[in-house]
């Protein structure tokens, strides 16, 4: 036997690619027709697969838009961690750092996902658990450390990361969030270095 079990199931890795295809056509329908227009149907057919399987895989609709959050905040976190490990002198490792937060808060899938969330309590603690109370962490640890080797004048890690994320963030994603189009890549990047240039002569880094 090769591509299934002996009960004719799909091995576990054929599984895991289902449910990511799923997962994609969750998002897809999100961004597409809102939260109240995703339903397991419309997911089912787009993935090509069965509603038993997505009941089966996220037991129901806010099951699947929890999923969605959880993995959405992986990538992220993925994403810093990887900034973070790249030898890169702090500058353009703080500037690589927020234009990925920005790019994510401002992105049609992070957007779509709160929306979704403002809707539900569980989903709106799910989202900040996953989303902002795991990132803000990871960078949190490294402006500790650069403020350790003498390189940022700062007394609390939390409240510099916090400064950072308001410099780079502003009010874009709220706007984005009111139907305001997003900012363009260039604008992104262009807002990241300006904001880690503000952020840097406010903390000593700059010199």
């Amino acid at each position: 036997m090769t591509g299934q079990s002996r009960r004719g199931r799909p091995r576990s890795g054929e599984q895991a690619a289902r449910r990511r295809a799923a997962l994609d056509a969750a998002l897809a329908e999100l961004v597409e027709h809102g939260v109240e227009g995703m339903t397991m149907q419309a997911v089912a057919a787009r993935a090509g697969s069965s509603k038993e399987s997505l009941y089966t895989w996220f037991g129901n609709r806010q099951g699947m838009l929890a999923a969605l959050i959880q993995r959405q905040s992986e990538q992220v976190n993925a994403a810093v961690t990887a900034a973070l490990e790249r030898p890169s002198e702090p500058r353009a490792t703080l500037t690589a750092i927020a234009e990925n937060l920005l790019a994510l808060l401002v992105g049609d899938a992070s957007v779509a996902l709160n929306r979704a969330a403002m809707a539900s309590g569980e989903l709106s603690e799910l989202l900040l658990r996953h989303g902002r109370h795991s990132t803000g962490p990871l960078v949190e640890d490294y402006l500790g450390r650069l403020a350790a080797e003498g390189l940022l004048r700062i007394d609390d890690p939390a409240e510099a990361f916090r400064l950072l994320y308001g410099l780079a963030v502003r009010d874009l994603q709220i706007r984005v969030l009111l139907g305001e189009r997003p900012p363009s890549a260039d604008s992104v990047r262009a807002d990241a270095r300006t904001a880690v240039d503000r952020f840097l002569a406010l903390t000593g880094g700059g010199r």
